[in-house]
């Protein structure tokens, strides 16, 4: 079964385009690092829940919007291998 490592973190609607550049860099990171893929999502239009959400966990503010990455791996063992 695969492993996944996933994040959740807000990123100022500004800088988007500058956190993209960065995102395509750091794939090829934790691809030389033995992740099989790198993804990253941009909450667009994602609604803070009642008790929880992906806003409410980074307590977005109405500056920044919400991106969702995940990093898969073949398993734990493989992603805790050392480098």
């Amino acid at each position: 079964m695969r492993y996944v490592d996933g994040f959740i973190v807000p990123v100022p609607k500004k800088n988007l385009q500058a956190y993209r550049r960065m995102a395509k860099t750091v794939g090829k990171v934790w691809r030389s690092h033995g992740a099989l893929e790198f993804r990253e999502y941009v909450a667009d239009d994602v609604k803070v829940g009642k008790w929880t959400s992906f806003p409410r966990s980074v307590k977005l503010k109405s500056s920044e919007t919400v991106v969702f990455s995940w990093i898969v791996y073949k398993s734990r063992a493989h992603r805790d291998r050392p480098k």
